[in-house]
């Protein structure tokens, strides 16, 4: 690991926990809001489609989301710090700046760095949880070593199971493991939905129908076995009794971290 990077990870440690605030302010912040989440949930419909394909192998289909949420990163991170975010960052965690620009940079470039790695780290689980107020929303990620409850689907993937079997016995297995995929498949096309219901089009849907909403999805890997759990969540209402202006970090909250609660089993929490 680079100096660069141990830094990085250094400042993370003091983001732990945390998640950044942002605030809606107008018609154009409800519509680019409605817009991102519509992403994500084409990437699961898109990731869906190739596990269900059996010509296309799970490490497509996986490498396909995690691109487009680090593009989706990689982009707020621009948007927040410019094209210099690297810069930006390094100068908050060398403490040449103390500002929620450097915080941001830092948090965010940090979770696009792990994301990355997702792919080939073993044992990490990748959580994530998007809430939505009346006039801001709130993005929190988590990486923790640990295990997701039974409530996810499980599938597996013969690229990442170096057992040596025979002929006959491996191609049972492929045929396992494809049919495991195509369950899956169907538990994220049957799911996908509560990204959308949380976060509807603000042009066909009345002000008070929006409000509150939100949604959680957590990822893991180990070995072979992958693990996936996507469904919605309800903000506390009564969390937040001001305003913002400008993105922020926040901890947390109590609704994330009943989730986790819920969801992981014995996580130790990375970042």
């Amino acid at each position: 690991m680079n100096t660069r990077r141990k830094r990085l990870e250094d400042a993370a440690a003091v983001l732990y926990q945390q998640g950044v605030r942002l605030p809606i302010a107008n018609a154009e912040d409800e519509r680019t809001l409605h817009e991102n989440m519509r992403r994500i949930a084409d990437a699961g419909v898109r990731k869906s489609e190739l596990l269900a394909d059996p010509d296309v192998p799970l490490t497509e289909a996986y490498r396909d989301e995690l691109d487009e949420i680090g593009r989706s990163f990689k982009h707020r991170l621009q948007q927040l710090a410019g094209d210099d975010y690297d810069e930006v960052a390094d100068a908050y965690v060398r403490g040449e700046r103390d500002d929620w620009v450097g915080a941001l940079a830092v948090y965010y470039l940090e979770c696009y760095y792990r994301l990355q790695e997702r792919y080939t780290v073993d044992e990490e689980i990748f959580f994530l949880a998007i809430l939505r107020y009346p006039n801001c929303f709130t993005v929190n990620l988590s990486f923790a070593v640990g295990e997701i409850t039974s409530d996810a689907v499980r599938y597996e993937s013969p690229h990442h199971d170096d057992t040596d079997l025979s002929d006959r016995h491996r191609e049972r297995y492929h045929a396992e493991c494809q049919y495991s995929q195509r369950e899956a498949a169907a538990y994220i096309r049957e799911n996908v939905g509560c990204i959308r219901d949380a976060f509807p089009d603000p042009d066909t849907t009345p002000i008070e129908d929006r409000r509150y909403g939100g949604f959680v999805h957590i990822t893991g890997r180990r070995g072979p076995v992958f693990s996936e759990y996507l469904g919605p969540l309800t903000p506390d209402p009564n969390r937040f009794d001001d305003t913002v202006t400008t993105p922020c970090l926040v901890s947390d909250g109590p609704d994330v971290r009943t989730a986790k609660r819920e969801f992981l089993v014995e996580p130790t929490f990375v970042a």
